[in-house]
């Protein structure tokens, strides 16, 4: 709920997560994805695409919103090689007249595995369907991963950068502060959280620490305005 309002409010182009600083890390991670990917396939390059189209979905997120628990470089990384693999599995295995089970399996598989390894990332699925896709008609083995390897390390590696040089700590994480630091007393626990999500029984696109971060920060802000003097 919390995210999906502050998806609804216009950013600038500079500030704290402007839109021009998500566009230009985005197009110097996919820039930087590219050529690193063609100078490690060398020869090879003609045989092996130099870059998967689900790159720039996962781009989206590690630059546009790099806080989300679906942006982190675990679900960047994990989440489209180890979709990637699953779709090439059930390609391969499924062969040419299986085309369609078997990107349907990769991918409904794909999201369980992510699920399971706490890498959800929304551009596996692309990954396991496109791979899946591909080698059940195009050909394409486990050698395929290789390229694919150098996409989501080159495109992780600029996230690290470029979010914790323009102010934006990547890995995301939060440091809470510690009670007796606090300007007002915190009414809840971190279980609290939890335990209102569970009965929600949702996932929002906000780690639980954010959301305990937020709201002893409002309950400090409020605690704040309430002494002013009026």
């Amino acid at each position: 709920m919390i995210a999906r309002s502050a998806s609804l409010l216009p950013q600038s182009a500079l500030g704290h997560l402007g839109w021009l600083r998500g566009a230009l890390g985005a197009t110097i991670g996919i820039g930087v994805a590219a050529l690193f990917t063609q100078l490690l396939l060398g020869a090879n390059t003609a045989g092996l695409p130099w870059l998967v189209a689900p790159l720039g979905a996962s781009a989206v997120l590690v630059f546009a919103v790099p806080a989300s628990p679906l942006a982190q470089p675990w679900s960047v990384i994990g989440g489209n090689l180890i979709s990637a693999a699953i779709g090439i599995g059930f390609g391969l295995g499924l062969g040419l007249g299986s085309a369609a089970l078997a990107a349907s399996l990769a991918v409904g598989t794909a999201i369980a595995v992510m699920i399971y390894a706490r890498c959800l990332h929304p551009p596996g699925g692309a990954c396991a369907l496109l791979c899946a896709l591909g080698a059940s008609t195009q050909g394409w083995d486990f050698g395929h991963l290789w390229p694919i390897l150098a996409n989501v390390l080159a495109l992780s590696f600029v996230g690290w950068f470029y979010n914790n040089l323009t102010g934006h700590q990547w890995p995301h994480h939060v440091e809470l502060p510690k009670s007796g630091n606090t300007s007002a007393p915190v009414g809840h626990t971190r279980r609290d959280i939890e335990e209102v999500l569970t009965d929600w029984n949702e996932v929002l696109d906000v780690d639980v620490d954010d959301l305990d971060a937020f709201y002893q920060a409002l309950e400090r802000h409020v605690a704040k305005r309430r002494a002013r003097p009026r």
